[in-house]
């Protein structure tokens, strides 16, 4: 059974929190299946976006299992955003999470594949 997206975004953020860093919903969609897409900012001001990862990319022995992809790597502020509101467009149940894991590595918080 899957986890609502609600409970999925809430559980990141107190996991994120319970080890020093800082989260923030910046858009809140759905709230039982809104795909979650994840900013990560650097030291620099650059942003990485994760987003949803392509359906070839599940195990079909664990289909309930959120799996995400980098999108976009460093980026600069400006085109994440642009980016957003592109998929806000084409889907407006879109949830946006921003993290500042702190010592935590993205790959802790986020099941990331690559494609």
């Amino acid at each position: 059974m899957r986890l609502t997206t609600d409970f999925w975004v809430s559980a990141l953020i107190r996991n994120v929190f319970r080890q020093g860093g800082f989260a923030a919903v910046l858009r809140r969609g759905a709230t039982e299946a809104g795909a979650v897409f994840v900013t990560v900012r650097n030291r620099y001001g650059q942003v990485t976006l994760y987003g949803p990862a392509a359906q070839a990319s599940y195990d079909t022995a664990k289909p309930d299992d959120r799996l995400f992809s980098v999108l976009m790597s460093e980026a600069e502020e400006e085109a994440v955003e642009q980016r957003l509101a592109k998929e806000a467009r084409f889907d407006p149940d879109i949830w946006v999470v921003e993290l500042e894991p702190g010592d935590q590595e993205v790959a802790e918080l986020l099941n990331v594949t690559t494609p």
